[in-house]
Parts: structure tokens; C-alpha cells; sequence
């Protein structure tokens, strides 16, 4: 079965709700498990449990058909959700642009100039959706139906 991973704060921004309800189209679309993860940090640690996650997600976007919350704790945020998407063997994960945007820095610091959805792909071996606050989409997917682009006759 398809798993598609939604990394998300908590309680739920503006953001978040639009990534899940993002999320939640790709699983549906996908006839796909979801799992929808929150991490926790040690050192500002919340206490926050699966129901607590659950109810704060299901007030914010309204209740989810076969969704599993998860709650882990980690002192990084952005390794802590990539050992979670190793684990679970995901097919897909939607993360916010802000998200993104962190595991880039991240990973800037392991590499020189990386594109972090290659990298995500390359490691992960799934695909990376991004959502923007507006809902608004990226992904690292190939369309194999769209046409090839032309090559640059002048360069």
C-alpha cells in the first residue's frame, strides 16, 4: 500500500493546514495510507500526545479518513522527520515550503550547493511535494504523459 508522509507543528498554523489538507487530496487521490507526524523536541519539549495531535489537527482541518498520528522526540526537527520517512519506507511526503527550506539549510551544510529535492529523491527514493502557505504546489515527480521539452537551439 502507497504511504504518503505529512510532517506538521503543533498546534497546527495556517500553513500546516494547507500542507495537510494537501496531504490529505494526494492520499485520497493515491488511495494511500497517511500518516500525519509531529516532532517533539527534547529540549522544548510540549508534551504533546497522538490525541493531542489528532484533535488539534481534526479542529483545524475537520476529521481525516485512515490517518495515523505519530509523535516523535528529537533534538533536530529535520532529521528526526527524515528517520521517520526512512522507517516507515514512504512513497510520498508533503512538507510546507518553510519546511523545506530548513532541511536545505541543513543539508547545506553537509553538501556544497545542493538541490534539496534531487537530495530528498536521491535518499529517500519517494516523492517530495512542497506546499506554500497559499496552497500552492511543487513536486519532484516526473509527469511521464507531458511532452518533452524543446532543446535550446541558440545556447
Amino acid at each position: 500500500m502507497t504511504l504518503v508522509v505529512v510532517p506538521v507543528r503543533y498546534p497546527p498554523s495556517s500553513h500546516s493546514a494547507a500542507t495537510l489538507r494537501e496531504a490529505v487530496r494526494v492520499a485520497e487521490e493515491r488511495d494511500a495510507e497517511l500518516t500525519i507526524l509531529h516532532v517533539d523536541l527534547y529540549q522544548r519539549s510540549g508534551g504533546v500526545s497522538r490525541s493531542d495531535l489528532k484533535r488539534a489537527v481534526e479542529e483545524r482541518i475537520g476529521r481525516i479518513d485512515r490517518a495515523r498520528y505519530v509523535v516523535r522526540r528529537g533534538f533536530l526537527v529535520e532529521e528526526t522527520i527524515l528517520e521517520e520517512i526512512v522507517a516507515e519506507g514512504a512513497d510520498v511526503v508533503v512538507i510546507g515550503s518553510k519546511q523545506a527550506g530548513r532541511w536545505r539549510r541543513m543539508v547545506q551544510k553537509l553538501l556544497s550547493d545542493p538541490d534539496i529535492d534531487s537530495f530528498l529523491r536521491g535518499e529517500l527514493d519517494c516523492t517530495v511535494i512542497t506546499v506554500d502557505a497559499d496552497g500552492g504546489t511543487t513536486t519532484n515527480e516526473v509527469d511521464e504523459d507531458a511532452a518533452p521539452l524543446p532543446e535550446d537551439a541558440g545556447d
